[in-house]
């Protein structure tokens, strides 16, 4: 017999059974679906972080009392707490000790107790705003730019001046066709002159960079006090050529500050976009590890399943196998009949486990403000696997129906 006989013999027996053949892949779909999915949406946010979305600026590198993970659970995290908060005078002196070593050091803090809401005019704010307190280097630290005013000045953080720069958001929000400059804002009880508007910035992974409030971290600590507040310090290199050297001269002016004997571990954190990416990379590995296993479990169900059916299958056709076999079919014709069923239920099911698994994927990257691709990888590994799958649980079915005696088998009722 020819293959395409063969081949259209084995699509024309799975369209007898529609619905059974349907149920058969849909374990296949899910499986494939559970996989596909995670790694499309790990895989968008992975290549947004890798091709420009940084928390801090270029050459940045950030000192602070907590790890970037907010330092996990049980033990690490209670003797992460029991660390000494890094307090502004610590902050300042470690500014002087990096003079010559770095033009850019950005002291910043910001409101952990409770909603933030601004007002102006009895318009109010929704209550989610990012509030803190910066000096003159924000910016460059944190990739912001001014749109209209000014930015701190020296002058405005050693005078505690009661200033504010404010996002695009709090700007459409309150003053609506108004000059925002110069106007008075409440904020948490306090008020604060707008001497800036930054540059809007949109979203990162859903959340807004526009619905923004900084005054200057003197004033900020003078309004809300300064117990159990720790100020992170983010440091900027003068190029990648002396990166490695400054957060060398970092960490030695960050032990002096602190206080630390020589054999004494380091009671801060260090970090940098890097090691931002890296911490990403890890909790996707987890997940993805974690997608395997049940992905894992549900093909092998499904795996099953196809056996199963493809065994019904033989017994059902068993007659006409016996007919096929007597008019001089032979044993591999058969087979190969047999397994190109059970493969093409395992590969339709895993085609539709590709297109809802990306679909699901970019859906949630596009919530999350990442940009959409197709792994492309992915599917091609994915098909791989339906194609041994139907293979591997499909011979013993396909190998039973070719072993079959002609004359057993037409005899049978």
């Amino acid at each position: 017999m020819k293959f395409i006989e063969i081949l259209r013999m084995a699509f024309g027996s799975l369209s007898v059974n529609k619905l059974r053949s349907f149920l058969t892949m849909s374990g296949i779909t899910i499986g494939v679906f559970s996989v596909i999915g995670v790694m499309t949406a790990v895989s968008a946010l992975r290549n947004s972080i890798e091709t420009g979305i940084s928390f801090l600026g270029t050459n940045m590198f950030q000192l602070a009392k907590y790890p970037v993970n907010g330092g996990g659970e049980g033990p690490q995290r209670r003797r992460i707490e029991m660390r000494r908060d890094i307090t502004l005078d610590q902050a300042m002196r470690f500014q002087r000790l990096m003079e010559g070593y770095s033009d850019v050091i950005c002291l910043k803090t910001f409101n952990r107790n409770g909603a933030v809401q601004a007002v102006y005019n009895g318009r109010k704010t929704t209550p989610n705003l990012t509030f803190g307190g910066s000096n003159e280097h924000f910016l460059a630290a944190n990739q912001h730019t001014i749109d209209v005013g000014r930015n701190f000045t020296p002058d405005d953080v050693d005078l505690a001046r009661p200033v504010a720069i404010i996002g695009q958001e709090i700007v459409q929000k309150l003053f609506l066709s108004e000059n925002p400059l110069g106007k008075i804002i409440k904020v948490k009880d306090r008020t604060y002159t707008v001497i800036g508007v930054f540059a809007a910035k949109g979203s990162q992974f859903g959340q807004s960079q526009d619905d923004i409030v900084i005054v200057p971290i003197t004033r900020f600590l003078n309004d809300y006090g300064s117990e159990r507040v720790s100020i992170n310090i983010a440091t900027q290199a003068a190029s990648q050529l002396v990166y490695n050297d400054t957060m060398e001269k970092a960490i030695t002016a960050m032990r002096i500050v602190r206080g630390l004997d020589p054999e004494e571990e380091n009671d801060f954190e260090l970090y940098s976009n890097d090691s931002l990416i890296s911490a990403f990379a890890k909790v996707a590995d987890i997940i993805a590890a974690g997608s395997f296993v049940i992905s894992g479990i549900a093909l092998l169900a499904a795996g099953v399943g196809i056996m199963n059916i493809m065994l019904v299958s033989v017994t059902e056709r068993t007659k006409e196998i016996g007919i096929r076999k007597s008019i001089g079919a032979r044993k591999k014709n058969i087979l190969t009949q047999f397994l190109i069923e059970a493969v093409a239920i395992s590969l339709a099911g895993g085609v539709m486990g590709i297109v809802l698994g990306v679909a699901g994927g970019n859906g949630l990257a596009l919530m999350m403000k990442a940009s959409l691709i197709f792994p492309w990888n992915w599917a091609a590994i994915g098909l791989i696997v339906c194609s041994g799958i139907g293979v591997g649980f499909g011979f013993y079915p396909a190998w039973k129906a070719s072993s079959l005696d002609p004359i057993e088998a037409l005899r049978f009722e």
